[in-house]
């Protein structure tokens, strides 16, 4: 291949993931697209000169995902910066540069809470410049290159406009607070732990090892530095950014000022902004904007030269609680909200530039520590300048707030899970959490029913459709209904999704088990039990004895699965699912075979020619286990390309080793 038909190929390619990943309109097949790809890297391999950091095989859409732990050392040390609380300090600061600068002037702009990266830029073929690298801080003088998740940041410059031979600009990534709340709302629904501030979930997504997670998670990112550059961008702090603004690099708030006073009335503008921008603030840094002047006033290892940061007090209101709001999450898990006023003004309390009325209450114990009641006053400040948050008693309740006994919504008895703090409603029909478990049970991975999400099932619920799992196959009873009220769709979209239902009938046992959410049963458990029972009907009939007879099923799953199919709404549902026609046996295995008996196998990397659902299948089929870590259990490792950290593993523990062939070899 020439180099220009290698161009080509990779303008096509660019084109059609451009088409793919970001306008959802692919115009070609996948099966074209991975076809184009392999000639790509067959050309790559031939010709490894040729490669960019915009080649499709180096970014996001293509194969390479980032690899954890390599190693950066920074051109350019990033340091910290020096903090100070008090106004006075920042004045002494400044008559002490402005004593051997009398010309000196200062920039003062928005601290960001988030994590520092630096980004490489580098002269293209064309004369712009095209990033190159990216470097998370590490310890100041090493970090770790981020490069393919920074590319998928849509505030990082992937090329700018400027004729420099190179260039390394510094900047804060962040996420902003819809991003913040999105997730934590999506991490409600899949019944796991929020994140708890928006930086520390920022620094774990820049560091994914899969661009698309970071991706979908939402960061930004705003420049505040220019590490090294030519002198029309380094001679003035504030020109420099400037320069970069025009040609269309985010970067920080800032304020060129000459004197103290204004100094500080910069800083009080910049506290104001507090609870009106999307990112959260942790200070507001001034630095000398004569960048010169800063190496006449070194702070040694730890700090940058010439920079301090001023951060602001905690602003605290004291509110008298008005009521607590008690409610139960799509998890079943109950939440606790409290209303209050401002004591001294009789509204809502005013932080950081907004009203606030309400606050989480977290759980039992966090409401009995704090003496939580109506009519008891408490400090109010808010975390990260965001979430409002008590700070503590000041007068106490008549009575401290007591969760109920009984779920709110439904009126199950509620459940108080061991070794947590957490109150449960663990009826899987309460009203509350139902789209959420309907949702669920049409997943992929349990009975994959296409193309019916969580939106169209939150709408057949409001309407009234769907009140449990059996409803979802009473569907077709309403077809012509549910086409006039356009809920589903237009008729064909209609019929599409009431045909991927009715295929469902005929799916394996374990995955309408797994699809029921009986707790610490997923689909790997549903699977292990259905190979020790013939029907659903049999595992329904099992004690708790005979459960924990099986190996890795503990007392605690033993005993959430008796108490499922011993409740007699969820057997009330079994018994309407059956008439339904969903299928409750398993069927006779074709072609199966004892020749992995007894083995537990891992499946690590990419196969050949098997993928992973499909060779999990396999080994299971013919008597093995398959298990996602490698421990000392484990007897096969079935390594593909790219195998990473559990080959790795299973190299110390002396754990066989074999490939996809190996392994077709061993069944036959």
């Amino acid at each position: 291949m020439t180099k220009e038909a290698y161009q080509e190929l990779v303008s096509k390619i660019s084109y059609h993931m451009d088409k793919y990943y970001n306008q959802d309109a692919p115009e070609i097949s996948d099966y074209e697209y991975d076809q184009l790809m392999l000639e790509l890297k067959a050309a790559e391999k031939e010709h490894p000169e040729w490669v960019t950091p915009e080649s499709p095989t180096q970014r996001i859409g293509g194969t390479v995902k980032r690899e954890a732990g390599v190693k950066v050392t920074h051109d350019v040390p990033m340091l910290s910066i020096e903090d100070v609380f008090e106004k006075e300090d920042v004045v002494r600061w400044i008559e002490k540069v402005q004593a051997l600068h009398p010309d000196a002037a200062f920039s003062v702009e928005t601290k960001i809470d988030g994590l520092s990266m630096t980004l490489r830029y580098a002269r293209g073929e064309d004369g712009r410049l095209h990033l190159s690298l990216a470097e998370t801080r590490g310890d100041g003088l090493t970090g770790e290159d981020v490069t393919l998740n920074a590319r998928v940041i849509p505030d990082v410059p992937k090329e700018i406009d400027l004729p420099y031979e190179s260039l390394q600009l510094r900047g804060e990534v962040y996420m902003d607070a819809q991003a913040f709340e999105r997730f934590n709302e999506r991490m409600e629904k899949l019944g796991k732990k929020p994140a708890a501030n928006p930086r520390n979930l920022a620094a774990g997504t820049l560091r994914q090892l899969d661009p698309n997670v970071t991706r979908q998670r939402g960061l930004r990112m705003l420049i505040f530095n220019v590490q090294q550059g030519p002198q029309e961008l380094t001679e003035s702090h504030t020109g420099g950014l400037a320069l970069l603004k025009e040609k269309g690099v985010p970067v920080v708030i800032n304020e060129r000022c000459r004197t103290a006073e204004e100094v500080l009335s910069a800083i009080d503008r910049i506290g104001e902004m507090r609870g009106t921008l999307d990112y959260d603030l942790d200070g507001a840094v001034v630095k000398i904007d004569q960048v010169a002047y800063r190496n006449d006033f070194p702070q040694g290892s730890k700090y940058s030269s010439g920079h301090i940061a001023y951060k602001y007090p905690p602003e605290e209101r004291v509110v008298v609680m008005d009521e607590i709001l008690v409610n139960v999450g799509r998890t079943g898990k109950l939440t606790f909200t409290g209303l209050f006023h401002d004591r001294e003004t009789g509204k809502p309390a005013r932080l950081c530039g907004t009203s606030v009325s309400r606050a989480t209450l977290h759980n039992q114990d966090y409401i009995t520590e704090m003496k939580v009641g109506v009519g008891g006053a408490y400090r109010l400040f808010k975390s990260g300048e965001i979430i409002p948050k008590l700070n503590g008693c000041v007068t106490e309740p008549p009575e401290v707030f007591k969760a109920p006994d009984h779920c709110p919504v439904c009126g199950s008895l509620l459940v108080r899970e061991e070794d947590t703090a957490d109150i449960r409603c663990v009826n899987a029909q309460c009203p509350a959490q139902l789209s959420r478990t309907i949702s669920f049970f049409a997943s992929l991975d349990c009975m994959n029913i296409i193309g019916l999400g969580e939106t169209l099932v939150d709408d057949l619920v409001k309407e009234g459709y769907l009140k449990n799992y059996a409803d979802l196959y009473r569907l077709k009873e309403h077809r012509d209904e549910l086409i006039e009220k356009g809920l589903i769709g237009k008729e064909k979209n209609t019929d599409k999704i009431l045909q991927a239902i009715e295929a469902t009938k005929d799916n394996d046992p374990y995955r309408l088990l797994a699809g029921l959410g009986i707790r610490n049963v997923g689909a790997r458990t549903a699977r292990d039990l259905m190979t020790h029972y013939t029907s659903l009907n049999d595992l329904m009939a099992a004690s708790k004895e005979e459960l924990t007879a099986i190996e890795d099923i503990g007392g605690t799953t033993a005993e959430c699965i008796t108490e499922f199919f011993g409740d007699p709404g969820n057997r009330e549902v079994m018994e309407a699912l059956r008439e339904a026609g969903l299928r409750m046996e398993n069927k006779e295995e074709q072609g199966g075979s004892d020749a992995l008996s007894g083995l537990t196998i891992v499946v690590t990397g990419t196969l050949p020619t098997l993928g992973r659902k499909e060779v999990t299948e396999l080994i299971v089929k013919n008597g093995g286990k398959c298990t996602g870590s490698v421990s000392k259990k484990t007897d096969l490792l079935v390594a593909g390309e790219d195998a990473g950290s559990k080959l790795t593993k299973a190299k110390e523990l002396g754990i066989r080793i074999i490939d996809e062939a190996e392994l077709l070899r061993m069944l036959g």
